[in-house]
């Protein structure tokens, strides 16, 4: 970005605002979407309870089992 120089608070609120095409949030969009397509997640619907922690972690294998197919 090149360094702007003003005369005054007038002139410096009439100068347009210099910003590149690939800045700002339209990028971020375009980085999210990308990031969603390398790494799609699939989470099993609703709220589980385990007894106990072998229980949880078997479930958490195949869930994760369930993102890689």
């Amino acid at each position: 970005m090149p360094v702007q120089k003003f005369r005054s608070i007038e002139e410096m609120s009439g100068a347009p605002v210099l910003v590149r095409p690939e800045d700002g949030f339209e990028r971020f969009v375009r980085h999210c979407a990308r990031m969603l397509r390398l790494a799609p997640r699939r989470y099993p619907r609703g709220v589980f309870r385990f007894r106990t922690i072998e229980e949880a972690q078997a479930a958490r294998r195949e869930a994760s089992q369930l993102d890689r197919t």
